[in-house]
């Protein structure tokens, strides 16, 4: 499935793309940012974690996994 997602703080949006994926055995996104550069996250139990050459902002990765975790709940709602 693909999503896209906006980000805001402090005023400033951010439109991200995030597709929901597979690797070996567990659940990955690939996020997509507007000027090009790429993210895998995955999540642990209830922490978001990321691929060490990504280098995503603890902030933002937090960020962009509370949204993925909204979005799943309603999709799991409808």
């Amino acid at each position: 499935m693909q999503f896209e997602i906006v980000l805001s703080r402090n005023g400033y949006k951010q439109a991200l793309e995030v597709i929901a994926d597979t690797f070996k055995n567990w659940k990955v996104w690939k996020v997509k940012f507007k000027d090009g550069r790429e993210a895998v996250l995955f999540k642990c139990g209830s922490i978001w974690l990321q691929r060490n050459e990504d280098a995503l902002d603890n902030w933002l990765l937090n960020a962009i996994g509370e949204r993925i975790d909204r979005m799943s709940l309603r999709l799991a709602g409808a």
